[in-house]
């Protein structure tokens, strides 16, 4: 594989570069972030983005890809399977994609996105043997995303020992909640034992907190709802910037259908399907990778092809997604006595005036819901209707999320912490 064209920053400059790993199901990003100066004494500073690959596909398709921030790409390939067959593989090829260009400024830190935190952590945290251990205990509770978390982590660890690496949780977010948000009405030593609630997309949720309070100051001190709808879907209740409750609970599985999770189910249907002889792997396969959207339609997981298809069962999926989204809604508005905002972000929620549509529709008579067709049709941040006529009670958002940009916030915060960056140290916090 040739790399002589991989990704570099735009310019050689001594300025400190951290590296974010998010590493999914079935692929890796790795994105590289600039500290500017500024950032050495500012927490609230973003990190730049120079460049960003990926590696999907892996272990069936491998394909890589590797842009800079302006979009240009600069390395992509397909791989035959066995050279790519797993996590471990693809994380050595891009870093080899990437190492190329980072040759004159080599990482500092590496911020990972980690999907569960457990009880114990409410804050991003720099990574030693102790996480490590507390990361791997959490395994079950995240089957799909914690081993890939960990095994990039221990790939770092095992070829650069001393380089720091942070890890950013999905579930600290929300860590606030109140016992009600967080109980499940099982015998209480389970919830002692850490058998709750916890929410999850919290990189996401924290990002549009952030993002809210600087394109809309007066919408960030209230109660917002956001609606993160990507392949994985949850809804968070924000007051004041903070999570009150979450629709997703022990695990990423709970709340809204999903591209192929099926979301909140009846506890009796699994105990149903293990009485009738479906093993422990085997319902979770099926709850995990073969629900929501997938196992209602039959064809797909991607929201865009059941938007294309005139297919029955594609409709219905569509409905019952809009439909479950919208009841979602109504309960996290209960939780905050009243709705002042909605948001809309991530893949389908930031690109789908269709789903949004739908979602609203649901909404109109008992929120007063109203959007502008030509403002949502163009995914303009606000989409909701504003006319003297028809005006929407509550304004409708629609904000991209940037979980990576979140990670390598929280990374710089705990390199300036540590004293490596110039500047920095305790006595700049």
């Amino acid at each position: 594989m040739s790399t002589a064209h991989a990704a570099h920053p735009a310019h050689h400059h001594a300025n400190p570069v951290i590296l974010v790993v998010n590493a999914g199901s079935s692929s890796i990003k790795i994105s590289i972030y600039v500290v500017p100066d500024a950032a050495h004494d500012n927490i609230d500073v973003q990190p730049t983005l120079a460049a960003h690959g990926q590696i999907e596909g892996i272990g069936v398709a491998p394909h890589l890809v590797a842009r800079m921030a302006d979009g240009r790409v600069v390395a992509e390939e397909h791989f035959p399977v066995e050279q790519v067959a797993d996590h471990n593989a693809a994380f050595r090829l891009i870093r080899l994609t990437l190492s190329v260009g980072l040759r004159d400024s080599p990482p500092v830190a590496i911020g990972h996105r980690v999907v569960h935190g457990g009880i114990g952590y409410t804050d991003a945290v720099r990574i030693d043997d102790d996480v490590i251990a507390t990361l791997e205990a959490l395994v079950p509770l995240a089957p799909l995303h914690q081993p890939h978390n960990l095994t990039a982590i221990r790939a770092i660890r095992g070829a650069a020992p001393d380089l720091l690496q942070v890890a950013c949780f999905d579930t600290a977010f929300h860590a606030g909640h109140d016992p009600l948000a967080q109980l499940m009405a099982l015998p209480y030593e389970y919830y002692e034992r850490g058998v709750r609630r916890y929410g999850f997309h919290g990189l996401s949720y924290a990002y549009i907190a952030r993002q809210l309070r600087q394109v809309a100051p007066d919408i960030a001190s209230g109660r917002v709802v956001v609606a993160h709808l990507g392949n994985g879907a949850s809804l968070c209740a924000m007051r004041d910037g903070r999570s009150v409750d979450s629709t997703m609970g022990l695990t990423a599985l709970d709340g809204m259908p999903m591209g192929t999770r099926c979301g909140s189910i009846d506890p009796g249907a699994v105990l149903y399907l293990a009485a009738h002889g479906m093993g422990a792997d085997e319902i979770q396969a099926m709850l995990y990778g073969k629900s929501g959207l997938l196992g209602i339609s039959g064809i797909s997981s991607d929201m865009r092809a059941l938007l294309a298809s005139d297919a029955p069962r594609a409709q219905l999926a569509i409905d019952f997604y809009a439909y479950r989204a919208a009841q979602e809604i109504g309960k996290l508005a209960v939780t905050l006595g009243g709705l002042d905002a909605l948001v809309f972000t991530a893949g389908v929620g930031a690109n789908s005036p269709e789903v949004r549509a739908r979602i609203c529709a649901h909404l109109a008579d008992i929120f007063g819901v109203r959007l502008d067709p030509a403002a949502n049709q163009e995914n303009r941040q606000r989409i909701s209707s504003a006319s003297a006529r028809d005006a929407s009670r509550i304004p409708v958002l629609v904000l991209p999320t940037d979980e990576e940009g979140m990670i390598a916030l929280s990374t710089a915060r705990i390199l300036r912490e540590s004293g490596g960056l110039p500047g920095g140290g305790q006595a700049s916090r």
